[in-house]
């Protein structure tokens, strides 16, 4: 019964994208869902359909994209969460991703391979402590975990997105002795429509809906985790998972743009960046910015390469003790400054993006009371560290790997907070929820979540239309352009403000012109009276309503 109601709910996803246009109104008792992939859309709505809260809804999604999207996040990574109570300010939850104790601290960056680049997983921990505090309290941790359970068992069909992500990492996939080859068919990478199937990590799963989440860090599973760095000369071990901090919740950063509060995530996470290009593109007068013109464009890239430069000139250092030098980076001044002072004669360095890394998924819920979530999470590169637990069936993050990538320029140290450009996002006006959103993507985060928010309050335009509107990314004077049909002109343009020109370092474009590089959108607006669910074309994400009865 169980494998008719999930199959019943991807049928309606289908149903879903056909009126995707079309508008729900506010006193209509509804839950809405956007996620990168259709089962875990449907895992979801199922979730709200049986009386689940957004945050109930939210726990069963992240497993289900953990299987069905296991390039992007899963129980070997981490998670942020920012939480929209009614009649409360927002949360941020989660977010930390913690070195292990013992390390080699001389190690040099290219050495950090398979087992040596992992960070202690957080999403399980996390999405235990939101479940028992913010959950409804109508259905049992082991409900929230049935999808996934049935995917990784009974299998999902492979999609388009997903085939050209397995295609990214191919030979490095099918060669690697350090994983149970089970998403391989006949050994070689899915194809777009094969079935995969994960019995191990079904298992897994089964074991973790029986015992809770706890078993992932003082029970056999954590058991079971530190026996396998153990013997392949990983440095995690029981202590470091026992151990493992409890989340804590913080208030979200907070600047307002042109009367719209906008909130994202704290360090380690990247809000703080959304927010200082935000107060960047103030200083352009409105007029200028509501359209997807040339003039939108040019101050786009020179926003965010001044942000981006800024980052990694100007690396936070200590991410234990942020609030001080966090609330300077995202003052009106600041930003002031950054502006009116741009050293435009920044040398081009072609290494500013590193090739594969910071691959990430984004969910967006709300439900009929009115609580907002917006999740991202992540395993860092696409497969983490394309290792994984043979008697477990996840991947691990490569998060130790991705630590030296923020311009911190030191040596690994024990029980760092590991940074990372995960944004989730939350919008409000006169204290309402108006816009759910966030992207993964590594740096590019920060670029589309900015420039997606500043074109959605300041044009006016659906979520639907900003999600589809070609996007940009600078760094280091390199402009990275999606839109296609760019002319030579506007490209000489470009040029003459110091940028080089570049294009994606890989292709994921569709057949409509879009890159999956610039993003997957997943985001919930509420305008004009009434409620929209979008979701990016880019990758395989999809949007359902549930109408409560």
């Amino acid at each position: 019964m169980q494998s008719l109601k999930i199959i019943h709910l991807i049928t309606s996803v289908s149903i879903s994208i056909l009126c995707f246009n079309v508008a729900l109104a506010q006193n209509e008792p509804l839950g809405l869902v956007s996620s990168a992939t259709p089962e875990a859309t449907a895992s979801g709505a199922q979730i709200l359909k049986k009386g689940g809260n957004a945050v109930d809804a939210a726990v069963a999604v992240a497993f289900t994209l953990g299987v069905t999207e296991p390039a992007m996040s899963g129980i070997g990574g981490r998670t942020m969460m920012i939480l929209s109570l009614p009649n409360q300010e927002p949360i941020a939850i989660g977010g930390i991703s913690l070195t292990p104790t013992i390390l080699d601290s001389n190690i040099e960056k290219e050495d950090l391979t398979f087992y040596k680049q992992v960070s202690i997983p957080s999403q399980v921990k996390i999405l235990s402590y939101v479940w028992k505090k913010y959950g409804s309290g109508r259905l049992k941790w082991e409900e929230l975990l049935e999808p996934a359970i049935h995917y990784a068992e009974k299998g999902f069909i492979n999609g388009v997105h997903r085939h050209h992500v397995f295609k990214r990492v191919q030979q490095k996939f099918i060669d690697n002795p350090y994983h149970n080859r089970e998403l391989l068919v006949d050994n070689e990478i899915p194809a777009i429509g094969d079935i995969i199937k994960q019995p191990t990590l079904a298992r897994t799963l089964k074991q973790l809906a029986a015992n809770g989440g706890d078993d992932f860090y003082k029970g056999s599973i954590a058991r079971e985790m530190a026996k396998d760095f153990k013997t392949n000369g990983g440095w995690i071990t029981y202590d470091d998972l026992y151990h493992f901090p409890e989340p804590k919740e913080h208030k979200p950063l907070h600047v307002n743009y042109r009367g719209y509060d906008i909130y994202s995530f704290v360090p380690p996470g990247g809000g703080w960046q959304v927010l200082q290009v935000l107060n960047l593109l103030e200083q352009y007068d409105v007029n200028d910015l509501k359209e997807n013109t040339n003039e939108r464009t040019l101050a786009l890239l020179h926003v965010l390469n001044i942000s981006h430069n800024d980052r990694l000139d100007n690396a936070i250092k200590d991410y234990s003790n942020f609030q001080s030098e966090i609330n300077k980076k995202i003052s009106k001044k600041y930003a002031k400054a950054l502006f009116e002072n741009t050293d435009n004669t920044v040398k081009v360095n072609q290494e500013a993006e590193e090739k594969g890394q910071g691959e990430t998924t984004h969910f967006s819920i709300t439900d009929k009371a009115g609580i907002a979530v917006s999740v991202t999470s992540s395993v860092g590169a696409y497969f983490g560290s394309l290792t994984s637990t043979k008697k477990l069936g996840f991947f691990y993050n490569s998060y130790l790997k991705s630590l030296m990538g923020f311009g911190l320029n030191k040596s690994l140290e024990p029980n760092v907070n590991i940074p990372s450009s995960m944004s989730p996002s939350l919008v409000k006006k006169d204290g309402k929820n108006v816009l759910v959103i966030g992207t993964p993507g590594s740096k590019r985060i920060v670029s589309t979540i900015s420039q997606l928010i500043q074109l959605w309050v300041d044009s006016q335009m659906s979520i639907t239309d900003v999600i589809k509107e070609p996007r940009v990314h600078a760094i280091r004077n390199l402009a990275y352009i999606e839109d296609e049909n760019i002319t030579s002109k506007y490209l000489q343009e470009i040029r003459s403000k110091k940028f080089k020109i570049t294009f994606p370092d890989y292709d994921l474009t569709n057949k409509s012109g879009l890159n999956a590089y610039f993003g997957g959108v997943h985001a919930i607006e509420y305008r004009n009276g009434q409620w929209k669910a979008a979701a990016d074309p880019r990758r395989d994400g999809t949007t359902i309503t549930v109408r409560y009865e």
